[in-house]
């Protein structure tokens, strides 16, 4: 029997949930999110974005955060952050987010969730918060001190999940560690004052990760991300670009040919077909035959997204509206758990 906390306690309970949510979708509440540091791209959309989508659709009760207070965990500046925001909803929206189903708020405009730090802080120690990989991760990013923001990241994490009673979290193995943290401080808080939060489970994604243009992590700041808000010709210029190798004969290699095989798992994964399939087809066709093929089914893919997000760009009045709406509600959320929270713990005066 795996131990309580490995990933394959994780995984098997991920698995049950998977098939529990088509026949009880009522029963679960999901919540993740996205910090606004620049724009999504195609990582995002086939990681995350798409699966909300999916639990939203079959009726989960779907929540997302737009994280703009964790953006200063690891930055001096919030430069362009209302930009970042403004367009991270654009995003959703264009990708069949509906905010009828969906609840999409930002942390700073829902001060009773962030209150939840006060007593949740008292429910771990400093070694359980230094051992979580993300800290150290973005720590060794930043090349900053550890900030006390940055200390506490995992716990401001389950104050997003728990104040809306998510018992549902999607996330890839290296996030597991949050949810096991989050999981520590409900059960510890239930069981110091009564029972206010739920079991919370990772649901575990089976989408694999989608490298960078250039077999790197996908991320701006490499300049190998195809953004959602990129335009056709935009899209085909920066694939254009891209490195591959002197090699003509096109073979899926991720370890030996990274920039080949970056192109043909994007190809693969917007077309449906084995990569692998995809580069037998190809083969002598060379680098510029790959090129425009991944131009092509990205393209096509992400045409109808690009439609509506261009309409929704135009109308940023609807934009704020849904972002204002979102907020509304989840203050009337959050104005309830801090109260049942206070109700526990006997600081109803």
């Amino acid at each position: 029997m795996p131990n309580e906390g490995s990933y394959e306690a994780a995984l098997k309970r991920s698995d049950q949930i998977q098939a529990d949510l088509p026949q009880h979708p009522e029963n679960y509440t999901m919540l993740t999110g996205d910090r606004p540091t620049g724009r999504l791209h195609l990582g995002h959309y086939f990681g995350t974005i798409k699966e909300r989508v999916r639990l939203q659709n079959l009726g989960v009760n779907t929540n997302i955060i737009i994280a703009d207070y964790q953006v200063i965990t690891d930055r001096d500046t919030t430069e362009h952050i209302r930009d970042n925001v403004y367009n991270m909803v654009i995003d959703y929206l264009a990708c069949g987010i509906d905010p009828e189903k969906t609840m999409i708020f930002t942390h700073s405009a829902v001060p009773e969730e962030n209150q939840l730090m006060l007593p949740f802080l008292s429910l771990v120690t400093e070694a359980e918060m230094e051992r979580n990989p993300t800290v150290k991760a973005e720590q060794a990013a930043s090349g900053h001190a550890l900030t006390g923001l940055l200390l506490t990241y995992p716990v401001h994490q389950a104050c997003d999940i728990l104040f809306c009673k998510g018992n549902i979290v999607p996330v890839g193995r290296d996030q597991l560690p949050h949810i096991e943290i989050t999981s520590k401080i409900a059960r510890r808080f239930n069981e110091r004052y009564g029972k206010v939060f739920p079991e919370v489970a990772g649901l575990l994604t089976s989408t694999p990760l989608l490298p960078g243009l250039d077999g790197r992590k996908m991320s701006k700041s490499y300049g190998n991300a195809i953004s959602l808000s990129m335009t056709a010709e935009e899209t085909a210029k920066l694939i254009k670009k891209s490195k591959t190798d002197s090699e003509r004969n096109i073979t899926f290699d991720p370890e030996g040919r990274p920039g080949v095989s970056a192109l043909l798992t994007t190809a693969g994964i917007c077309s449906g077909r084995d990569p692998k399939e995809i580069a037998d087809e190809i083969g002598m066709g060379g680098a510029g035959q790959l090129k425009r093929y991944t131009t092509e089914v990205v393209n096509e893919y992400f045409a109808p997204i690009r439609e509506r997000r261009e309409k929704l760009a135009g109308n940023l009045d609807y934009v704020k509206d849904v972002l204002h709406d979102g907020n509304r509600r989840a203050n009337e959320i959050a104005h309830e758990t801090l109260n049942e929270v206070r109700e526990a713990m006997g600081m109803v005066y």
